[in-house]
């Protein structure tokens, strides 16, 4: 988030709030009923918006963790379309060579 970002969230905030204070004035409050008001829904409007993104931080559902699982799964298709690419290029030979190279390699780092 940039700075001009959190410029806009707080004076959207502050417009919000004095909105909340024109309507509750509006509808017949005086004016500190409406600015207590207004602030009462401000607070469970950043409770909420708090609330949410806890949500999301404990089910891992962060914009960039999205990102992420997103960028590692394209990542690992092109990789293994590559990989099979290799694999069927080579003579038969030389698969049976790798694949018995593999199996030697994993034995050896299993013990």
């Amino acid at each position: 988030m940039t700075r001009i970002n959190v410029i806009q969230i707080g004076l959207g905030v502050l417009l919000l709030g004095a909105l909340g204070f024109g309507v509750f004035r509006l509808i017949g409050l005086d004016g500190t009923s409406s600015g207590i008001a207004a602030e009462a829904i401000l607070i469970l409007v950043v409770l909420a918006w708090t609330g949410s993104y806890l949500l999301r931080v404990f089910t891992g559902k962060m914009t960039f963790m999205e990102q992420r699982k997103r960028y590692r799964n394209a990542y690992e298709k092109i990789t293994n379309a590559e990989l099979q690419a290799s694999f069927d290029s080579m003579t038969e030979e030389e698969q049976i060579r790798l694949i018995e190279e593999l199996e030697a390699e994993k034995k050896s780092s299993n013990t």
